[in-house]
């Protein structure tokens, strides 16, 4: 996640840096760093943003698309899909493991490439 990006979602959320990291189980001195860009986001960071700005949109009314009726997966590839097994297509962003493009991915930051460009993250996030 860019840096830029972490302090667009935290004025979506309406939370100062001090607000933010109290949420975010961070030091307000990590904020500043990541906002400025001097520090590397961490992946359980960009998690937990995004898990929280996902549940605000929901309050809100957004209800999201089944990832799986978007991307219009063949029965056999849903069966080796944790997003499938656990009936959480609107989180297959937040859940590792997901088969996406045919592939799975091995780290958050390989996910997250492939997810910015999909429609169903995109429609969550307004990415």
């Amino acid at each position: 996640m860019e840096s830029s990006k972490f302090k667009d979602i935290r004025a979506k959320l309406n939370k100062t840096q001090k607000e933010l990291a109290k949420l975010l189980g961070i030091s307000i001195k990590s904020v500043h760093s990541y906002e400025q860009g001097w520090r590397k986001i961490p992946h359980h960071v960009e998690r937990q943003l995004l898990f929280i700005l996902f549940r605000v949109a929901l309050s809100r009314g957004k209800k999201p698309d089944k990832c799986w009726d978007v991307q219009k997966c063949p029965e056999k590839k849903l069966d080796k899909c944790p997003v499938w097994e656990f009936k959480a297509g609107d989180l297959c962003w937040f859940i590792n493991g997901t088969i996406c493009n045919d592939k799975t991915h091995n780290s958050w930051e390989e996910k997250m490439i492939g997810c910015k460009v999909c429609k169903v993250f995109k429609k969550i996030f307004d990415f």
